[in-house]
């Protein structure tokens, strides 16, 4: 193999989680709160009661893991649609482990009849969920100390995403 074909077979498996579980809080509930614990809490400082909240038992869960087994990003999908707790730790930011999450809420939402999905993104996030094919909406607001906005994705038709 040729040093560029080396480097693009590694970069693929890189950026593909050994697994990439989803389901109900009950069974993914200590992997995700771990991670949205060392991003939302410990890393950008919100307040744990503003973390957590009763939707999480409601809600489908994505979580994704690396080869080793650590759990290294989730998100969640709400009963009305919003996507949201969307975190990746550090060790595996710019992999594309954060984009498949996406993705995988994005089909589950597809697959339970939804017309599109919203989610509350932080500012520094919007070009992430650009790419995706959200498109964002109104003003930038305050939400636990962080600026935020709007975004939606239709979802009728089977377009391409990522």
């Amino acid at each position: 193999m040729q040093q560029n074909e080396r480097q693009t077979a590694s970069q693929a498996r890189a950026s593909d989680p050994a697994q990439l579980r989803v389901g109900a809080w009950a069974a993914l509930r200590e992997d995700a709160s771990a991670i949205r614990h060392d991003v939302f809490v410990l890393e950008q400082q919100v307040p744990p009661e503003l973390e957590m909240d009763e939707m999480d038992a409601h809600c489908i869960h994505a979580v994704a893991y690396d080869a080793g087994g650590t759990p290294v990003a989730t998100g969640r999908l709400l009963p009305d649609g919003h996507i949201g707790r969307m975190a990746v730790r550090q060790s595996a930011r710019g992999t594309g482990i954060g984009g498949q999450v996406l993705q995988r809420l994005i089909q589950a939402a597809r697959e339970r009849g939804d017309s599109e999905v919203v989610l509350s993104a932080q500012v520094h996030a919007l070009g992430f969920y650009t790419r995706y094919g959200f498109v964002a909406e109104g003003e930038v607001y305050m939400d636990a100390g962080i600026e935020h906005r709007t975004m939606s994705l239709p979802l009728n038709g089977d377009r391409p995403l990522g």
